[in-house]
């Protein structure tokens, strides 16, 4: 049903990317970066798979795609070791910058520590209003990031994205984060932001919603039915993009 290169590119641009919205948000990530003296940037390059950086600055962080100019590179023999290093069941061995670990299992481990903490929260984490929709925007990022890997990876969401008309979708929460899912000859990419001029839009009525459907406790058609999700616009590029949705739950279960 999912493949480990599929989850690679998930775990590299739509997790570890959530760092960026993390640092931005989050008053302990702020904190944990607040004792960095100088910028740090972080390479993983894996074989067959994904490869970006991630610079490290005591105001936030930044993920670019590839190998830049980095201080610690973590070269990864496959996609199934990369996933495993993401799930903690193996640890990652960097090939330069090895005068910089300390970095790598302070810093960096606090901070996904920190991700993990809120993007797989216990029901008691929960009932704290504020962490909730912390917990819940993180996630909603995380998600749009993958809902592009998956329909430029998967078997099944390179079909539905073959399907989506050249043009940006608005993804978004009612008062809340709004993503860009740009689709251009079959290729899908997400932005951070609102598109000025969307050719759709998804909007989810409210965080608890949104919370509600990214945990499977509800179905987005009921949803659209009774109008707490609206769509507007070209409805093909919404309907193609809700099927690779339901893929994104297979791989972030």
């Amino acid at each position: 049903m999912t493949d480990s290169r599929t989850m690679a590119y998930i775990n590299m641009y739509a997790v570890l990317g959530t760092l960026e919205n993390l640092c931005e948000l989050d008053d302990k990530a702020k904190e944990i970066l607040s004792t960095l003296k100088k910028p740090v940037s972080l390479a993983f390059e894996v074989k067959d798979g994904p490869a970006a950086t991630i610079t490290f600055t005591s105001a936030g962080c930044r993920m670019e795609d590839g190998v830049k100019k980095c201080d610690i590179k973590i070269p990864v023999s496959s996609c199934e070791k990369f996933n495993k290093i993401i799930n903690g069941e193996t640890t990652p061995v960097p090939t330069k910058g090895l005068t910089k670990v300390g970095f790598l299992l302070k810093t960096f481990t606090a901070l996904t520590d920190r991700l993990t903490e809120l993007m797989r929260p216990t029901e008691e984490a929960l009932k704290d209003p504020a962490f909730f929709e912390l917990s819940t925007v993180l996630t909603f990022y995380t998600i749009s990031v993958a809902l592009s890997q998956i329909g430029n990876q998967d078997a099944i969401g390179k079909a539905s994205a073959s399907y989506i008309s050249d043009g940006d979708v608005s993804f978004g929460i009612k008062n809340g984060p709004v993503a860009t899912i740009r689709a251009k000859d079959n290729h899908l990419v997400t932005i951070k932001q609102a598109p000025e001029k969307p050719r759709a839009i998804m909007t989810f009525d409210s965080i608890q919603l949104a919370n509600d459907l990214f945990n499977g406790r509800i179905n987005s058609l009921e949803c659209i039915g009774r109008g707490t999700i609206e769509i507007r616009g070209m409805l093909s590029m919404v309907d193609n993009l809700n099927r690779i949705l339901d893929r994104v739950a297979l791989y972030l279960a």
